[in-house]
């Protein structure tokens, strides 16, 4: 027996197993980013550029005169987009760079930096130095105390770095100012962030795209199937191999469309064959009838009469039913190209009364479709005799034809009051009327509709009805074109 996961379950497992690894990932990638103190909020890549330019600036000071200091801070200005450089004594005296006034909570800043004890040099690169022929030593690595503010009025990011100089008692404290929190790559690297959040919705849409695909594939392939149930089309399946409620909710319904198949079926050998066999009995009254009207007296002849009408409308019934159940059986007639034009006319002429209703035809003479002319024709006459009969006094009948990437469209249109619009997707069911009154005066039986339906799927093509502007209604088949 295989044993079911509940889609509930799946989808909480799924989701704490994301989780799980996002955390893991994000976990990871703290503990490398900010390897070099929170307080900073600066990248690692960041603060090693930083204790790299200090290092490259305590060389160069102790090797230049303090006159000289201001032309070393715009070399390093030029070199940095963006950031100005500024050098302050122990005493807060600004030293070199552009003048600038200090903010007061840079100043509170300074005094623990400046009471910090000295940075412990380590190998460069965690090697022993190395020698360079002609060249300078590189200065020894060291991770310089620092710190970062904002400040308003206008918006500065300060960083601060204490550099030991050969200045009197105390070192000199370093200023980088810039606009920005990135400071040109100096302070802060977006860069990483932008890769790891890239990268985790990446791998987010990757852990989550093969259960969200198949979720959405069986309820797209269940969806399909309910939408051709609603049509009457009780052949269609859907796959039920998953182990879920999915799974469940296909097998339930490849089970009920298979009922309805037998049930409708049955229900339509059914009337096939209670219509069939009513034929005789018909008939045999029909003999019986004319018997008895040749030998009846005159006054009985009225009586007769409507007793022969009464048989002829339950004549015309039972062709109806038996019609309907053959054209329902038929899943699929042969089909061959069929001249619409041609088609139409003689329907036309068969169907209209003379002294009827005004027709106008539109139809391409070389226009064809793939349909089965015994079941077209007959889904055309019963809509021709339709229309003349709710609308053949208010105004002509139209019959037209186009066709459009490979689908030809037949349309039959009057001019006559049209049908509620709630009623619209009910007019093709079998024995279904406006009227329910279902007397002789209002029509047939319900069943001229549902025979086109049944006629055109035959043919492979469907049918619709909608109400036409300012009035009317109109009757739309779609076949393929030939």
């Amino acid at each position: 027996m295989k044993v079911r996961f509940p889609l509930f379950a799946k989808i909480l497992l799924w989701l704490f197993l994301n989780l799980l690894l996002l955390g893991a990932v994000l976990y990871g990638f703290v503990l490398f980013q900010f390897r070099a103190g929170l307080d900073s909020f600066l990248a690692s890549q960041a603060a090693s550029r930083l204790d790299a330019l200090a290092s490259l600036l305590e060389v160069e000071l102790r090797e230049t005169p303090l006159s000289d200091w201001n032309a070393v801070m715009n070399r390093f200005g030029t070199a940095y987009e963006g950031v100005d450089f500024y050098l302050f004594g122990p005493n807060g005296a600004q030293l070199a760079g552009a003048k600038v006034e200090m903010p007061l909570i840079i100043r509170k800043r300074t005094q623990g930096l400046r009471n910090r004890p000295e940075p412990e040099s380590r190998p460069w690169r965690q090697r022993p130095p190395l020698t360079f022929p002609n060249r300078m030593e590189p200065p020894p690595h060291r991770n310089y105390p620092k710190f970062m503010i904002r400040t308003e009025n206008p918006v500065r990011y300060w960083m601060g770095v204490r550099l030991p100089t050969s200045l009197p008692s105390q070192p000199v404290i370093l200023f980088a100012v810039s606009s920005s929190m990135s400071g040109g790559g100096l302070f802060f690297d977006a860069r990483p962030w932008a890769v790891v959040g890239f990268g985790g919705l990446a791998l987010t849409v990757l852990f989550w795209l093969p259960l969200l695909s198949g979720i959405t594939r069986s309820l797209g392939q269940i969806t399909r199937a309910t939408e051709q149930v609603a049509e009457g089309n009780f052949e269609i399946r859907v796959e039920a191999t998953r182990r879920d409620e999915l799974g469940r909710l296909g097998q339930a319904i490849n089970a009920m469309t298979q009922r309805l198949a037998g049930f409708v079926s049955g229900q339509k050998r059914f009337l096939g064959d209670a219509a069939h066999e009513l034929c005789s009995p018909l008939a045999r009254i029909e003999v019986a009838l004319s018997l008895l009207e040749a030998r009846a007296e005159p006054s009985l002849q009225p009586g007769i009469a409507d007793v022969r009408e009464e048989a002829r409308e339950m004549a015309a019934l039972v062709n109806e039913l038996l019609a309907f159940s053959k054209a329902s059986l038929r899943n699929e007639a042969q089909c061959e190209p069929v001249g619409l034009a041609e088609l139409v006319t003689r329907v036309v002429a068969r169907e209209l009364p003379e002294g009827g209703p005004a027709m106008e035809i539109q139809i391409p003479g070389t226009l064809q479709a793939l349909a089965a002319p015994g079941l077209l024709g007959r889904a055309v006459a019963n809509l021709i005799r339709n229309a003349v009969r709710y609308a053949g006094e208010a105004g002509p009948i139209e019959v037209r034809a186009e066709s459009r990437e490979g689908t030809v469209f037949l349309m039959v249109s009057d001019s006559g009051p049209g049908v509620p619009e709630e009623t619209l997707p009910k007019l093709f069911d079998p024995f279904y009327r406006l009227d329910v009154s279902r007397s002789r005066d209002t029509g047939g039986v319900g069943l001229g509709l549902a025979i086109v339906k049944t006629c055109v799927e035959a043919c492979g093509g469907s049918v619709m009805a909608r109400n036409r502007a300012p009035s009317g209604l109109q009757v739309e088949i779609t076949l393929r074109q030939a």
